[in-house]
């Protein structure tokens, strides 16, 4: 067995085992893009699937949350997680931090925003950048869910950037997608077009206390009428998708919230919903990583020098991009 082959066994082990140092080491080599780090990366998660591997068939809720900056995201991760790690169960939190399209820095700042939460020895903390990808998520989180699955933790909590209403992608990642909105908002009939809310398993309408409690019902009582004009989704029991109220700053109504992920979670494994939406997710991001190696190999390849040639006379405004594309595919024929 070679050093390289030595290194990804212990660290698969490591993973396997739980140990926190190797599931962060772990994570940062499946975000590395460089080749040789892809190669160990995907052999790390070749061996944690492989029979006979401790980690093997492990699984875990999954849960993505969305809404808007300042909403309270990462105030309610920390008071949910808490409440959880103090039932017992080991919470992984996968947070997206927005990328800058000039500099590609991301501020990562998670870990301090949820400081009660960083110290608790049942959870974890993964800030990663975004590093431009659309709908909210990194490229890699879902490999990095993967890692947080073989390395036994109950909950696993993906919160996407916070971009608003193009966050669908988060959706081919969760068991269950929640949506959290302040209150008061402002149009709050917006949500029933096509896109997030439609997505959304639960809409939590968040800071449901003080002198912002009756807006809160409010807001919460505009969107429950409005999902029940939506059509039933096959994969939802009567009554969801549903609108509730929480505060994550009073820890008021997380318990009640975690009853519903609860009973929905059931009754999609009752009903074959939950296998059967995993194989899709499964088959999305297939599909997605072709496209995207695709792309790569097209801008690598010297040989295919018509991506860099057409890309320019596009730039150049002689070609247009969709004419620009049926050149580039009919070539590849």
């Amino acid at each position: 067995m070679t050093a390289r082959e030595t290194d990804v066994a212990a660290l698969a082990a490591g993973v396997a085992a739980g140990e926190r140092r190797a599931l962060a080491r772990a994570i940062t080599l499946v975000e590395s893009g460089r080749a040789d780090h892809r190669a160990q990366a995907l052999d790390l998660l070749e061996r944690l699937r492989a029979d006979g591997s401790p980690a093997r068939g492990r699984q875990a809720l999954r849960l993505g949350l969305s809404g808007t900056p300042g909403v309270g995201k990462s105030t309610f991760i920390e008071s949910f997680g808490l409440m959880l790690t103090a039932r017992g169960l080991r919470v992984a939190v996968l947070a997206v931090d927005p990328s800058s399209a000039r500099s590609g820095g991301s501020i990562l700042g998670d870990k301090t925003r949820m400081e009660q939460l960083s110290r608790d020895p049942r959870a974890f903390i993964r800030p990663s950048p975004s590093q431009a990808q659309m709908g909210g998520v990194a490229r890699r989180t879902r490999e990095a869910v993967a890692l947080c699955e073989a390395a036994g933790f109950d909950i696993i909590l993906i919160e996407t950037v916070g971009v608003g209403q193009s966050e669908t992608v988060v959706a081919e990642l969760c068991d269950i997608f929640l949506l959290l909105l302040a209150p008061a908002g402002g149009d709050e009939l917006q949500g029933v077009k096509r896109g997030i809310m439609e997505m959304a398993d639960l809409i939590l309408v968040n800071k449901a206390d003080g002198d912002l409690k009756p807006a809160a019902l409010r807001t919460m009582a505009d969107y429950a009428g409005a999902l029940r004009l939506l059509r039933r989704r096959p994969q939802d029991p009567e009554g969801f998708p549903k609108a509730m109220c929480v505060s994550a700053l009073a820890t008021e109504g997380l318990a009640v919230a975690w009853d519903e992920m609860q009973a929905l979670t059931a009754w999609r494994r009752q009903n074959g919903h939950w296998e059967a939406r995993r194989a899709a997710q499964a088959r999305h991001w297939f599909e997605e990583e072709v496209r995207q190696g695709l792309l790569a190999a097209l801008g690598r390849d010297p040989a295919r020098g018509m991506l860099e040639d057409l890309g320019q006379a596009v730039t150049a405004g002689s070609l247009t991009p969709e004419a620009a594309a049926v050149r580039l595919l009919a070539s590849l024929a």
